[in-house]
């Protein structure tokens, strides 16, 4: 009778335990990239190919030389020659990084943390910030916390959502570019907007959006990314633009890169928010909000004016 209720005891305490258990997450599917596809995944299979020796650019932009270069890889490895990276793809192109890596490899694993917010530089340095950046992930991914980016941990990272806050919008530039003061800086004339004092340094979608290439005097190389209720956001002064006119772009992915063209006086980014009705709002509350890591406030009700000096 002992020897039954000991069983049972230990029956129940099992199950229990089983149940208080944090459980691991199911792995997302790795997800399919092909030619004219855009974003950051787009990079992030740029820079594998980089790392396996491919000299392409990582402009997030799939075209006829990526396509290529995945056609070589695939025929070097014995898969299917198709041009498209997909779940028999990715797991050869990956490369397993941590602390102390560096290279193109770094560069991927950073463009994909930095989906899920973790701002880093994408400077292919695998230091602390970067490991501290994968240990979260893995955690919040129920991912064995060990800060290597490995097979489990990079299909998480490619093949789910993204979006490190609940809006899905990221910075403009790249968080050690700038800090949370610059985004609070007011505009230098009457125009609603905000100046990102920086020199030629990556700049990024802020939202998915369809790029709208302009240029002019005052603004010199310019880029509208256009939502779909009309609403834009506006970049001047860049020196290149790294998505072709009429591209799809995601959050995050690399737009171009901020220079001194227009009516600069200095190399910097900026940034103008306009409403459906071609109204300029003030950017700081919104900006200000993506860099807090919270949901940013509704255009319309961003003020048009108190952000200029």
């Amino acid at each position: 009778m002992r020897m039954s209720r000991l069983l049972s005891m230990l029956v129940a305490v099992l199950a229990a335990t089983l149940l208080l258990a944090p459980q691991a997450s199911a792995l997302p599917a790795w997800p399919s990239v092909g030619q004219g596809a855009s974003g950051p995944n787009v990079t992030t299979v740029q820079y594998l190919l980089r790392h396996h020796g491919h000299g392409i650019s990582a402009d997030g932009a799939f075209g006829s030389a990526t396509r290529s270069a995945v056609v070589a890889f695939q025929s070097a490895n014995g898969l299917t020659a198709d041009g498209t990276v997909g779940s028999q793809t990715w797991p050869r192109l990956i490369v397993a990084v941590r602390q102390g890596s560096t290279g193109e490899a770094v560069r991927a694993a950073q463009t994909q943390l930095n989906r899920y917010g973790a701002g880093l530089a994408v400077d292919g340095q695998f230091g602390s910030g970067t490991d501290r950046a994968v240990r979260n992930f893995q955690s919040a991914h129920g991912l064995g916390v060990d800060g290597q980016v490995g097979p489990q941990t990079w299909q998480t990272l490619v093949g789910g959502g993204g979006g490190g806050n609940p809006s899905g919008y990221a910075l403009p530039l790249d968080r050690s570019a700038a800090s949370r003061g610059d985004y609070a800086g007011p505009h230098w004339n009457s125009t609603p907007a905000v100046d990102l004092i920086v020199s030629y340094v990556p700049a990024y979608a802020i939202t998915a959006t369809v790029a709208d290439h302009f240029d002019s005097a005052s603004c010199g190389i310019g880029l509208r990314l256009l939502r779909p209720d009309g609403s834009r956001f506006v970049y001047c002064h860049l020196s290149a633009r790294s998505v072709a006119d009429g591209a799809s772009v995601s959050a995050g992915t690399r737009v171009g890169t901020t220079g001194d063209t227009g009516n600069s006086g200095a190399p910097h980014l900026h940034v103008e928010i306009r409403t459906s009705d071609g109204v300029a709002r003030c950017p700081q509350p919104f900006l200000l909000a993506i860099y807090d890591g919270v949901a940013p406030p509704s255009l319309s009700s961003l003020p048009t004016s108190g952000c200029t000096s």
